[in-house]
């Protein structure tokens, strides 16, 4: 009877001591990150240490067959865990094309390493003083660095905070709804973005600077060459779910997608026009403090991964060799059909502003639309709203 006793009494014991060690382990996956893998994993061991501390105290088996039965458990545990680390460093291993692979810092305005386009001859407007707080798309943080060398101040100017910074799109329209930037440069504004600005009692005015191509691209290694404005709407929706319905091989397609009001992702939304997105490639973000958040996932070029961008920052900003843009329609998307406006998915960027009182803002607009102005739209590589020769 004591026996029992204080068998029940030493298994209670190990077991709260188990289940304590589980749930650290539980709660540290968590926080690192393993919420869909490591964290069932510790709760699956756990599990199996106490049914093998009840068994080898209650249940008359011969041990040899329990620690062979545990030992096997490991043993697939272990497997398991070789499988899913070789798939996460084949899933890294595969190269993605986004704004996470830009440096910035290249473009900066007035540095000698700069990429930003210099203008070849003194500008017209030299702003000295008051000068309008400029944000943007990181697709054109080379074309206002551009702006900003040949009008402003020679001085150092901060990437993320100042009068000249890049935040991206869904953020530089926040601080150009709330006061903190004058001027933005980046495509229309989503509808939620529009919205905003009414709420707070702002009006969105979009002078055109410039027109860009909208492109869609896969692996090099897909053999199809283009695709129809339809046939890509119904990959999008998810009608269309494998490269062998439009030409390519027999393999499910893995249709990327960006950010809520992302530039890209507002473009793809009014391309889409009335037909329904389907959900995109979620991918799980541990942020400060081990929470954990799914995102939609960066683009990783698979060889069965459709993506897009748009034509400057894929060939220029972002380039890789192991993409291929895709003709739409049957027209490829290039310079020349960008300003015919034969390529179907072109589209104007612009110069955002929304009431701001520094008179300079509508001074230096001007100026973009100048000659001057839209040479440096040229030579910064997207196509010029106008006729871009220089005085």
């Amino acid at each position: 009877m004591y026996n029992l006793i204080g068998k029940i009494i030493g298994c209670i014991v190990i077991i709260a001591g188990l289940l304590f060690f589980g749930f650290m382990a539980m709660l540290f996956t968590t926080l690192q990150g393993g919420v869909k893998f490591y964290t069932p994993l510790s709760a699956v061991v756990t599990a199996v240490l106490i049914l093998f501390v009840i068994l080898r105290m209650f249940v008359p088996i011969k041990p040899r067959i329990l620690y062979r039965s545990l030992a096997v458990c490991f043993g697939l545990c272990l497997l398991t865990v070789a499988g899913y680390e070789i798939n996460y460093a084949y899933h890294n291993s595969i190269e993605t094309v986004g704004e996470q692979d830009v440096d910035l810092e290249q473009y900066r305005p007035f540095q000698p390493y700069t990429k930003a386009a210099k203008l070849e001859e003194p500008s017209t407007l030299k702003l000295e003083s008051g000068l309008p707080r400029i944000d943007g798309a990181t697709a054109f943080y080379p074309l206002y660095a551009a702006f900003v060398q040949a009008v402003y101040p020679e001085k150092q100017y901060d990437l993320y905070d100042g009068e000249v910074m890049v935040s991206k799109t869904p953020q530089a329209y926040e601080n150009l709804i709330v006061g903190n930037a004058d001027v933005i440069f980046a495509f229309a504004p989503s509808e939620s973005q529009l919205e905003e600005a009414k709420r707070k009692g702002k009006e969105l005015k979009l002078t055109p600077v410039g027109r860009e191509a909208f492109v869609f691209f896969v692996n090099a290694e897909n053999p199809v060459k283009g695709l129809t404005t339809g046939q890509i709407q119904d990959i999008y929706s998810g009608k269309i779910t494998n490269w062998k319905e439009v030409g390519g091989p027999n393999e499910a397609i893995r249709a990327f997608q960006r950010p809520e009001n992302s530039g890209s992702q507002s473009m793809l939304e009014r391309f889409m026009g009335d037909k329904e997105l389907m959900t995109p490639p979620q991918e799980d973000v541990v942020q400060g403090m081990g929470r954990i958040i799914e995102q939609t996932a960066n683009y990783r070029n698979y060889k069965n991964a459709i993506g897009y961008s748009f034509l400057y920052f894929a060939t220029e900003m972002a380039s890789n060799g192991n993409i291929r843009l895709l003709e739409v329609d049957g027209v490829k998307p290039e310079k020349s059909t960008i300003s015919s406006k034969e390529y179907p998915l072109t589209a104007e960027f612009y110069a955002v502003t929304a009431g701001s009182d520094n008179p300079n803002v509508s001074r230096l607009i001007e100026w973009i639309l100048s000659p001057q102005g839209q040479w440096l739209v040229e030579k910064t590589g997207y196509v010029p709203i106008a006729d871009p020769a220089v005085r």
